[in-house]
């Protein structure tokens, strides 16, 4: 796969953007108030999270990577816009001064992360309501569709999103949440992690079982095809073809953050660039094994996947 195919491949990311926040410190010794760390903080660092790693992965890539979304005018929100003007996705996100934007604070010694804060608040109303004429026009100029849902409430129109898409004949890669998956039929591929599908499907017994609910699962909401990422287990591609196992590729394991948004954005980067699924699914397997050698929500360049400049 050469730059010029990359570059070719037009995908849409549309989702639930957030702030990744990291405090990086040494720890010397226990706190004498209560059995904890001290963390003496050295050093912060933020970086794109949530849809925005997602996009930010098929950009690095080579991709034309549009992202479509809504964060708050808050501080947060106006960092994330700044860090994103560094970046080569082209920015169609809007700012609402009733959000909060999600952060996520990890704090972090010795490659380690120790703990991880959460500050979000759900919206109150629709906020992509106002996006969905932006939406329409976007999707004119892109060949895939990722739809990224981290059940920040993002993605209250996704019904009304796939449709278009659909009819438009897009090919379109949902990252799931929560136990409906209803919301998602009719979508080219899913890309479910272990504990994902088994909210869905129930825990299963062997690696037959297993396949025969995922499969079952495909063909209720008429998938194309589902893919499991199974963390050291590597991945599972089921098609109506039948199924495709892939061992992991990962030598050393710092942190499988956002290795799942890597492995979605590589997979679309692939389609768009006229891969067929299973090697699309191989190569962004690859990808997975290379970003969780490096510490947060990172990337992978051609380089690294392939070699080249």
């Amino acid at each position: 796969m050469n730059a010029e195919q990359l570059a070719q491949s037009r995908v849409l990311i549309v989702g639930d953007v957030m702030l990744d926040r990291y405090w990086f410190g040494a720890v010397d010794r226990i706190s004498p108030e209560a059995p904890v760390p001290v963390v003496r903080v050295q050093r912060d660092e933020d970086r794109v999270g949530g849809a925005a790693n997602v996009a930010l992965n098929a950009a690095v890539l080579g991709a034309q990577a549009t992202l479509l979304s809504v964060v708050g005018a808050d501080e947060p929100g106006r960092k994330l816009v700044t860090l994103l003007v560094d970046t080569p996705i082209r920015n169609a996100m809007r700012q609402d001064p009733t959000l909060k934007t999600t952060v996520k604070l990890r704090v972090v010694s010795r490659q380690q992360q120790l703990i991880r804060l959460d500050f979000e608040q759900k919206p109150d109303h629709e906020v992509l309501a106002a996006m969905m004429e932006r939406y329409e026009q976007e999707l004119a100029f892109h060949d895939v569709v990722l739809l990224s849902d981290y059940g920040k409430g993002g993605l209250e129109h996704l019904d009304q999103m796939m449709n278009l898409a659909r009819t438009q004949g897009k090919t379109i890669l949902v990252d799931p949440k929560g136990r409906d998956y209803s919301r998602y039929a009719g979508a080219t591929l899913l890309t479910p992690n272990r504990a994902e599908l088994a909210q869905v499907v129930g825990d299963w017994s062997s690696e037959a079982d297993l396949t025969a609910r995922a499969q079952g699962l495909r063909k209720k909401l008429g998938l194309k095809a589902l893919l499991l990422t199974r963390s050291e287990e590597g991945m599972s591609l089921y098609t109506e073809e039948g199924e495709l196992h892939i061992p992991t590729e990962a030598k050393e394991v710092y942190d499988v953050s956002g290795a799942g948004d890597t492995v979605i954005a590589t997979t679309a980067v692939m389609l768009g660039a006229g891969m067929s699924m299973e090697d699309a699914v191989r190569t962004a397997n690859r990808a997975a094994g290379i970003v969780v050698g490096k510490l947060g929500t990172a990337s992978v360049t051609p380089k690294e996947l392939w070699g080249q400049a």
